[in-house]
């Protein structure tokens, strides 16, 4: 029996993310005087937003 799909038609069938996740650190000040970190990603559809975020 023949191959039904070949691997140019499994390339072709995927298709790239239009979207860039980017890593946000943001420091918090405590009470006490500390630091704190807090770690998030974030969904950008163009590398360019990375000033926007909050």
């Amino acid at each position: 029996m023949a191959k039904q799909q070949t691997f140019a038609d499994k390339a072709k069938a995927k298709t790239k993310p239009n979207f860039v996740n980017v890593k946000v650190i943001k420091t918090i000040r405590t009470p006490n005087g500390t630091y704190k970190f807090q770690e998030r990603f974030v969904k950008l559809s163009d590398i360019s937003k990375v000033t926007e975020i909050k």
